[in-house]
């Protein structure tokens, strides 16, 4: 005999029908996502664990005196609990969906006196307003750029706290040797100090994005390092375009830097009435390649970051074959024959980090090549 089906009901729905109450509930939800749905093509994941956000706040060490930058606040889950212990907090948003709902959420509260809301693209900022403390749940699509434009920030800010994508992180403190050591690590480890603080789980955001997390904590170096950005950007550049080759062939086996080098030193010599002579090698002798570089077939950008912008002077040589098979190349004159000493020189005598290579070369080893290319007249910007 077939069970009576049982007509209570319970906030309004009967219990005739077990799934009615899942459905009702799915219903409410998909109603809520339809008015507010969260845009994951600029990196809107928004951290719902209220442990994880107390502990990114706490590890920001801040003072009652401190303005806080904020990128990126979303529905605001971090912003209170740094309103809670900051004199301030400014927040960049892109979204106007997003700013509503930050307004709204500390409307009429009086936590509203103490924060600004900036709607905008925090890239896009012809500069950062003044800030002691930047902690961002970052949408991954900026995460180079940002970094960078808070290191270039002035006066520098006491430290940044950052969630990024994983892989990104662990660039950032990678060491030399070790696999996702990169220009990335160099560049960001000149500039500041950089450490691990926690791992984050897809699971923490909602909507889970596709890879784990981590937050890192960088601290500029206060000083900043007196160099200038250009010029140490345009050696790392060089020299990680294969970081597995050792840095003779990196210089001297490619012939589009060896142009390059040589263009910088004629505008070198022009601004300081270095006077050139520039006319063939009276030996003709074929400059283009060294002949102690391991040269390998040129098959475009090998070790360059994926989040960065490939150099232009790279992107010419995509389909080339090596220039000793090419009976055509032309013949360099004396200036192309005197760089190429100069840069042999760097690297074999003033250095000797000519057999060395770029994955295994630290922060001291650039510094060394870097000033000694210098005093050579050899510039990289």
């Amino acid at each position: 005999m077939a069970k009576s089906a049982r007509k209570e009901s319970h906030g309004g729905v009967s219990k005739a029908d077990p799934y009615a109450g899942a459905a009702a509930r799915k219903g409410k939800s998909k109603a809520a996502n339809n008015i507010f749905k969260m845009n994951t093509d600029i990196g809107q994941h928004i951290l719902k664990n209220p442990g994880v956000a107390q502990a990114i706040v706490d590890k920001a060490d801040l003072k009652q005196s401190d303005i806080v930058l904020e990128v990126g606040p979303g529905t605001g889950n971090l912003t209170t609990r740094i309103l809670e212990k900051a004199k301030r907090v400014i927040a960049v948003e892109q979204d106007p969906r997003m700013a509503a709902e930050l307004t709204k959420r500390f409307q009429a509260t009086p936590a509203a006196k103490r924060l600004e809301l900036v709607l905008g693209d925090v890239i896009k900022m012809p500069e950062l307003p003044y800030f002691d403390v930047c902690i961002s749940n970052t949408p991954y699509q900026i995460s180079s750029p940002l970094t960078f434009k808070l290191l270039a920030t002035s006066p520098s800010p006491r430290s940044c706290v950052l969630m990024f994508q994983r892989e990104f992180a662990m660039r950032l403190f990678a060491k030399p040797g070790e696999k996702l050591y990169s220009r990335l690590s160099v560049n960001a480890q000149m500039w500041a100090k950089v450490d691990h603080v926690m791992k984050v789980g897809k699971n923490n955001f909602n909507p889970p994005p596709q890879v784990e997390s981590n937050v890192v904590r960088i601290t500029p170096k206060n000083p900043r390092p007196q160099i200038s950005y250009d010029e140490w950007d345009g050696l790392l550049r060089i020299a990680f375009v294969r970081k597995n080759r050792v840095l003779r062939s990196g210089f001297l086996g490619t012939s589009t830097v060896m142009e390059m080098l040589e263009a910088n030193y004629k505008t070198f010599c022009a601004q300081n009435d270095i006077q050139l002579d520039d006319g063939p090698v009276d030996n003709a002798v074929d400059m283009d390649l060294d002949a102690g570089a391991d040269e390998v077939e040129w098959d475009g950008i090998m070790d360059v970051d994926d989040d960065e912008e490939v150099p232009d002077f790279f992107r010419e040589e995509a389909d080339k074959k090596k220039l000793q098979d090419n009976p055509n190349r032309k013949r360099k004159g004396k200036v192309a024959e005197l760089v190429r000493s100069k840069v042999k020189k760097v690297l074999e005598v003033e250095t000797q980090l000519a057999e060395k290579r770029a994955r295994l070369c630290d922060e001291g080893d650039f510094l060394k090549l870097l000033y000694a290319f210098n005093q050579e007249g050899i510039h990289f910007s």
